[in-house]
């Protein structure tokens, strides 16, 4: 199983369980405003920090970190866009 589908998967059980329980209040995730560029996130949320999110490893990397900015997967966006959108911070530490 690949790492990606496994993390979907496990995001689709943890969506369905949270639907089953009747009494929870419904979950939704705060609707992401990807930027190509660093400085125009920035200018979108000046008063916050600009992470690098990777869509395809559900991660979110900060400044200083390797990977931050790389790849074709991935867009700038607002740190609390990017917590508010359910994905997790990258255990990868600071160079």
């Amino acid at each position: 199983m690949s790492r990606s589908f496994g993390w979907a998967l496990g995001k689709i059980l943890i969506a369905a369980a949270l639907m089953l329980d009747a009494g929870a209040a419904p979950v939704s995730a705060t609707p992401l405003t990807p930027f190509r560029f660093e400085d125009q996130a920035q200018r979108h949320c000046p008063d916050d920090k600009v992470v690098w999110l990777d869509f395809r490893k559900g991660v979110y990397y900060r400044k200083g970190q390797k990977l931050y900015g790389q790849g074709f997967d991935g867009s700038f966006v607002c740190l609390t866009e990017a917590r508010g959108g359910l994905y997790r911070r990258s255990p990868l530490g600071l160079r």
